[in-house]
């Protein structure tokens, strides 16, 4: 067994070891609307559930290296609201290009040529190629990390789901049908995956 203290590892290093070992990770497609209308678009897989009572899911959005806040970040903070969208077979490639750097005047569903469809319980547009939408209303923000006050290492954001939007061809009796779904997580560096053998095992009571 190998023992690594990453109080003695550079940043870097603690960012390859965990996102190569906690996987695969589900991917969230974030929509946010600024202050001037533009709709932003962004991946993030440093997202989960939190709670199902109330339904809650949790967004972790890392800073830049200066500590300057992402669009979406700053976005949700000023708006209180966001859609996650769930990656799959389907859209992969579309959200992925939406990760592109662009100025904060750009929509990267423009770029990545995603259509936006309006929301029914938020003002933040979703996009239409998604099978599952979530409208979300913020409960919580923290800021983590980093250097502090002057440099934080990521905002970490709580919203409430006060919305859902499921295609019919994935949804039979309350259930996701999970081979209509086709969801791609993320694994480390460039690596993706998609949902391979299924299997069932009882919990124990």
């Amino acid at each position: 067994m190998i023992s690594i203290n990453l109080k003695d590892q550079k940043e870097k290093e603690n960012y390859k070891l965990l996102t190569s070992t906690i996987i695969p990770r589900p991917i969230a497609f974030v929509t946010t609307q600024s202050r001037d209308g533009v709709v932003n678009g962004a991946p993030f897989s440093y997202f989960n559930i939190v709670s199902a009572n109330p339904p809650l899911i949790s967004i972790s959005v890392q800073r830049k290296e200066n500590g300057e806040m992402k669009d979406t970040a700053r976005n949700i903070y000023d708006a209180g609201e966001f859609v996650v969208h769930i990656a799959d077979d389907d859209n992969i490639e579309q959200f992925n290009m939406a990760a592109a750097n662009l100025p904060s005047c750009e929509s990267e569903l423009e770029y990545a040529k995603l259509t936006p469809i309006k929301s029914e319980k938020v003002r933040v547009p979703g996009v239409r190629e998604a099978k599952v939408r979530m409208e979300c209303q913020l409960v919580k923000s923290i800021v983590l990390g980093g250097n502090g006050a002057e440099a934080p290492g990521c905002d970490f954001f709580i919203g409430e789901v006060v919305f859902v939007h499921l295609d019919e061809q994935i949804y039979d009796e309350s259930r996701i049908n999970i081979r209509e779904f086709k969801p791609v997580s993320r694994l480390a560096g460039t690596n993706y995956a998609t949902v391979g053998n299924i299997f069932f095992m009882e919990r124990p009571k």
